[in-house]
């Protein structure tokens, strides 16, 4: 969703209960610290949404709900939630951030701190929660000592904890190795560029021998080379004698 999806979301949500503020607790959140976000990062259809001062009018966002007229109309919706729904790091509601303004006719987006909102995604660590603090890591928007700190200060069983703990270990150092192959590739790839050239350089020079070579053969021809043989002697010679009994070494003086 785009930030201005998120502040149509808020628009209507204040018509409906009267609430001028609203704390967003969902992967929508982001738009409080990065509200130009790219949408694959952010591809959930809902706001979930608690309806501020006046929780208790939460329920009546359903009318912009899942399904409802409005999902049908924009292809997103309000989902409404409540304090429970998440599982935040004590002290959560002193972090959140305010939803930069934008077209909500006075109504205010409270958005959770990044971090609080990752610690809350490994909790319920359903297979696109888990691709989403993937996403949060890849992209350096949240550090992993302060998500160890605050999974210190969050409420789960020990087995939970250690859970969540090893998936923060395995997301960043996975981002390590990816950061680890970039810096790697441009060597690599200049060591292969330079293997390619000297390769061509190779076949350039053979080209340019191979020309020569042709060029001397046609400069300076050779004369057919005739192998003497007794007979083609002995016929030259008999060509030299005249037709008569005398042979060439007779001498008329006798």
């Amino acid at each position: 969703m785009k930030k201005q999806q998120v502040d149509h979301v808020l628009r209507a949500a204040g018509r409906i209960t009267g609430a001028k503020q609203f704390i967003i607790i969902g992967s929508q959140s982001l738009h409080g610290k990065y509200p130009d976000l790219p949408d694959e990062i952010l591809r959930s259809a809902e706001v979930d949404l608690i309806a501020g001062k006046k929780s208790v009018r939460t329920e009546w966002l359903n009318i912009i709900g899942y399904l409802s007229p409005f999902h049908e109309a924009f292809g997103y919706y309000a989902d409404p939630v409540d304090g429970s729904t998440a599982t935040l790091p004590r002290g959560w509601k002193a972090r959140l951030v305010n939803l930069p303004p934008g077209e909500t006719q006075g109504v205010r987006g409270l958005c959770l701190e990044p971090h609080d909102l990752a610690i809350a995604k490994y909790a319920a660590a359903r297979e696109k929660d888990l691709i989403f603090t993937r996403e949060l890591v890849r992209r350096g928007i949240v550090a992993e000592e302060r998500l160890f700190l605050l999974l210190a200060q969050t409420q789960v069983d020990e087995q939970v904890r250690n859970r969540i703990r090893e998936q923060i270990a395995t997301d960043f150092q996975a981002a390590r190795d990816r950061n680890s192959i970039r810096e790697r590739e441009p060597a690599i790839t200049q060591q292969s560029d330079a293997l390619h050239g000297a390769a061509e350089l190779e076949t350039i020079k053979a080209r340019v021998r191979e020309e020569s070579f042709k060029l001397r053969r046609q400069a300076n021809p050779r004369s057919p080379t005739r192998k003497p043989t007794r007979t083609r002697d002995l016929e030259s010679r008999k060509g030299l004698e005249p037709h008569s009994d005398k042979r060439l070494d007779d001498d008329d003086s006798e």
